[in-house]
């Protein structure tokens, strides 16, 4: 008896590819992206029992996490050593690929005590296995038009040291960069896009909060310059109180967007949201991630 492919060679018999559409298939439909959750999500149950809240976090599905919460005095993440909670995640099955860091909070600090935290943000980060340090808020009373006009140079400063250090380097937005306007009509977002190096400062897009208060959708947004667009937050808006909610519940048509987004890119999203749930936060990713794997997954 000679084996199927001896008889093969033999006979010149070559499978064709019509012969094999469920391999096709298979392969087309392999997502890309590993699903990920940004963890302040569920701030509340991981400060109740850490462990046990990543573990659910696991079987729902989720692969990924984005951290919050670093403590540069202790290089240390939720109570732990960085390379700790490496460990920790990895015997979980989680990776994690970018963290939000409080830059903000040195917005008016010298140079002597930025440098300071951005290598302690480097430190963890690397620790981590990290690709991205994130930079993810402005506090309320910086958003002003002095803040704008060093932020740019500030921010192309932080992705220069970040670089340097084999890490990238992003900013993520919320509404107030789409609602603040100079003296030029520019918005300060705009500001960031086209004052900023696009090799050091990447961009992680909030989809929520383009579709609350961009004049762009954020399909114009990405198309402006694909290649920042990074990372995604995907979250739904409540239709009464435009705030956040579960996936699937709010009035954001992610089923019609996402497939029309560019994602030449796009490296990471996080599934997210921050507040507003409908029983907790559990049942709220819980909900989120099953109607996500049933109705978006694909298209990542």
């Amino acid at each position: 008896m000679i084996s199927r492919r001896t008889f093969a060679k033999q006979t010149g018999v070559a499978i064709t590819v019509s012969l094999l559409p469920n391999c096709i298939f298979s392969m087309n439909t392999k997502s890309t992206y590993k699903m990920g959750l940004q963890a302040f999500t569920i701030r509340d149950a991981m400060e109740k029992d850490l462990i046990g809240s990543l573990k659910i976090v696991r079987t729902l599905g989720y692969e990924d996490l984005e951290l919050y919460g670093f403590d540069p005095d202790t290089i240390s993440y939720y109570g732990h050593r960085a390379d700790e909670f490496r460990i920790i995640l990895e015997d979980l099955g989680l990776s994690s690929s970018s963290c939000h860091y409080a830059f903000s909070d040195y917005l008016n600090s010298n140079v002597a005590e930025l440098d300071k935290y951005i290598d302690a943000c480097i430190e963890g980060a690397s620790s981590l296995n990290h690709s991205y340090i994130t930079w993810p808020w402005m506090a309320p009373e910086h958003r002003d038009l002095e803040t704008f006009k060093k932020l740019p140079e500030l921010l192309n400063r932080i992705g220069e040291r970040v670089t340097a250090a084999g890490l990238g380097f992003a900013y993520h937005n919320h509404d107030f960069e789409f609602e603040f306007v100079d003296y030029k009509g520019q918005t300060g977002y705009e500001m960031i896009m086209k004052q900023t190096d696009p090799n050091l400062v990447k961009l992680q897009l909030d989809l929520y909060w383009a579709v609350h208060s961009s004049k762009l959708s954020p399909a114009e947004l990405i198309a402006e310059q694909p290649k920042r667009f990074v990372m995604w937050h995907i979250k739904d808006m409540d239709k009464v109180t435009r705030d956040y909610t579960e996936l699937g519940n709010g009035s954001i048509d992610y089923i019609s967007m996402l497939p029309k987004l560019d994602k030449s890119g796009l490296e990471y999203y996080y599934l997210e949201q921050g507040g507003n749930f409908a029983q907790n936060s559990i049942q709220s990713i819980t909900d989120s991630a099953n109607y996500f794997k049933t109705n978006l997954k694909k298209y990542l």
